[in-house]
């Protein structure tokens, strides 16, 4: 376990770098910059004491060399939008918020999905099972935008039964995060589903019902830990997915999260909130591939046997 971890951890550094190194060379490679005078109304001198203030003025691979060393102190830098914030406070102070929009999210996304998946299953082409999947293509085929308005339309607007934004109390987490969670909802039901029908004609289910274990032992400690082992795999890039998607959605409900931060670094061409964001958000999202790979050898300790006898 240990040799995993340390290569894991190095596949992580080297992928973040990647990550880094394509967004910062990428970024720059748009024209302009956010002090030109044709967008900021700047005089000449002032723009460039700005660029050289903020080392825009030297060759890009100086700049790129500067990130990376402020990087390391973990110092992302000042907002060039504005120079009396830095991305690090930025960063602390919209990060919670949009935390716990993606924490209810995922967690409603997961409960909801395996809870579909599984019935769906049981009740194989009856009522309940078509129900599921029509509840799952509709979830994958609505982006969460719209979903998104036609909650704002019915739930706030004209039924009154949620806030159509800002944030504070828990009522204003619900349309967000079934918003942010539908979509997800839709994958995972689908996938229980499919490896439930799987599962539940294998042999070793036959034999335990044979030895007259009740359906809930069968179902849920024989079948279901060997068919969400597939959702598990999927979290990850379902958690980037919701992270990523709640940008717009947070936008949407005005929702004083990161992504409230991320456009508005985008439409002032801010690089520092850009670059900072992006680094933030693929450490964490590599850390929580990390999570899911560890998670997947505890649910089946048979895949960390195998990694062992590869090793020996």
């Amino acid at each position: 376990m240990l040799s995993f971890i340390l290569r894991r951890f190095v596949s992580m550094i080297v992928t973040l770098w990647l990550i880094i190194t394509l967004t910062f060379f990428l970024m720059h490679a748009a024209p302009g910059n956010p002090f030109e005078k044709e967008g900021k109304g700047l005089p000449d001198a002032v723009a460039a004491n700005l660029n050289a203030f903020y080392n825009l003025d030297k060759p890009l691979i100086v700049q790129y060399g500067l990130y990376l060393q402020n990087l390391v102190k973990f110092d992302l830098g000042p907002s060039i939008a504005n120079s009396s914030d830095t991305v690090n406070k930025i960063i602390a102070r919209g990060f919670p918020v949009s935390f716990q929009l993606g924490l209810v999210a995922i967690l409603f996304a997961i409960v909801t999905g395996i809870a579909l998946g599984v019935v769906a299953a049981l009740r194989h082409n009856r009522l309940i099972d078509y129900v599921a999947m029509v509840i799952a293509v509709i979830g994958i085929s609505v982006p969460s935008f719209v979903l998104a308005s036609l909650l704002i339309k019915y739930l706030a607007v004209e039924w009154r039964l949620f806030p159509t934004a800002t944030w504070g109390t828990w009522q204003h987490v619900v349309l967000p995060a079934l918003a942010l969670a539908f979509s997800p909802i839709a994958i995972i039901a689908r996938l229980t589903r499919t490896n439930m029908l799987e599962v539940l004609t294998a042999e070793y289910i036959e034999t335990a019902r044979a030895k007259g274990l009740s359906p809930a032992t069968i179902v849920f400690k024989h079948a279901l830990r060997n068919a969400i082992l597939p959702v598990v795999t999927l979290l990850g890039a379902l958690i980037a997915n919701i992270l990523t998607g709640s940008f717009v959605i947070e936008k949407i409900f005005a929702i004083p999260g990161m992504g409230k931060y991320f456009v508005a670094g985008i439409n002032n061409r801010d690089y520092s909130v850009i670059m900072g964001t992006t680094v933030f958000y693929s450490t964490l999202l590599i850390f929580m591939m990390f999570i899911v790979d560890v998670l997947y050898s505890i649910i089946d300790p048979r895949i960390k046997f195998h990694g062992k006898e590869r090793e020996g």
